[in-house]
């Protein structure tokens, strides 16, 4: 189990890491979109292409997210009932949501999205619109990050068993403490204030 934890360690790194540069593509992102809305409203001019890049990014962003947020338990629960349970009840419950939900689904869009990629790339598949780009580069993010997204369920799997087995801490229980939100309120509050002095 020890060797299991250091792998699930290793994942929660590389993941980690995606999760975290994918966040600059927000600010690429964003850049883009607003260089878009200034050409468009200044020279009246407009391109598919640049549309096309923004929902590229998002998309990007999603999938190699994804698995980050599984990773800090921010993804989205039934938390009516689960919340009912026990640490342990929780952790059965993730466990079985893992092995019969999570990685069936995930290996199920990855064995089909793979032909669709292979078939866009031969045919240098391009956007219907005039001026789009092409589609097998955002179309290789799909097995990416459902590829990321099964190494984090292996890796939540690992701590869950390792949890019931009382070799690591709960590893559904989340860091005491302000939210971010209540981070974000309090940095205003205290803008406010310095404004007013």
């Amino acid at each position: 189990m020890t060797l299991l934890l250091k792998l699930s360690q290793l994942i929660d790194w590389l993941n980690e890491r995606v999760g975290k540069g994918a966040f600059w593509l927000i600010l690429v992102m964003t850049v883009i979109s607003a260089g878009n809305a200034v050409v468009r409203f200044i020279f009246d001019y407009s391109s598919n292409g640049l549309l096309e890049i923004q929902w590229y990014l998002f998309a990007t962003i999603f999938l190699l997210c994804a698995p980050y947020t599984l990773q800090k338990n921010e993804h989205v629960r039934i938390d009516v009932i689960s919340g009912k349970f026990s640490a342990r009840g929780q952790a059965v419950i993730d466990i079985i949501g893992t092995l019969f939900f999570l990685l069936p689904m995930v290996i199920m869009i990855l064995w089909l999205s793979l032909p669709l990629i292979a078939e866009s790339y031969k045919i240098n598949e391009m956007s219907a619109n005039a001026g789009g780009l092409l589609r097998w580069p955002v179309k290789i993010m799909l097995p990416l990050g459902f590829a990321l997204l099964a190494l984090q369920g292996v890796s939540e799997l690992i701590k869950r068993v390792a949890f019931l087995a009382g070799m690591i801490a709960d590893p559904n229980s989340k860091a005491q403490g302000p939210t971010p939100e209540e981070e974000l309120a309090a940095a205003i509050a205290a803008a406010k204030i310095k404004e007013a002095k």
